[in-house]
């Protein structure tokens, strides 16, 4: 997994399912929030990791984003960031994408359809994982 400066300030997440491993750091950016309108915005960095003797396609993602106030928005979609990788057996693929939500913090999960060479399809599942601003009060995690 590429150096993304995990340290005291940035959780990391991870999940394994049917030999792939999905990890996630999300990390609040400040420059892009403004709290004051009620504007909080993260990247959400991932890593999927092929453990398996096959390889696999991801074709498509599922996220369920609840926010502070337990509103709920449900996202689906073809690929991830505009992409359906082919990861071969001990290959990772790794992206970044974003979140804005009206709260100071929130939680995400979700699951990434997945198919091998021969038309087999299943979800891996991603973990549940916080998004927590500096102005968040009760932190969810």
């Amino acid at each position: 997994m590429p150096e993304l400066g995990v340290g005291p300030e940035k959780q990391m997440y991870s999940q394994r399912t049917q030999d792939l491993t999905v990890t996630v750091v999300p990390e609040f950016l400040a420059e892009h929030s403004r709290p004051a309108e009620g504007h909080y915005v993260w990247a959400y960095h991932i890593t999927i990791r092929n453990q398996r003797a096959t390889r696999v396609q991801l074709i498509n993602r599922y996220w369920k984003i609840i926010d502070a106030q337990g509103r709920v928005q449900e996202v689906r979609g073809v690929g991830v960031v505009g992409e359906q990788p082919v990861l071969g057996p001990g290959e990772e693929y790794s992206y970044t994408s974003g979140c804005p939500l009206r709260t100071p913090s929130g939680v995400m999960l979700g699951a990434f359809e997945m198919s091998t060479d021969d038309g087999e399809r299943f979800d891996v599942s991603v973990p549940v994982f916080s998004l927590d601003s500096p102005d968040a009060v009760g932190a969810v995690h």
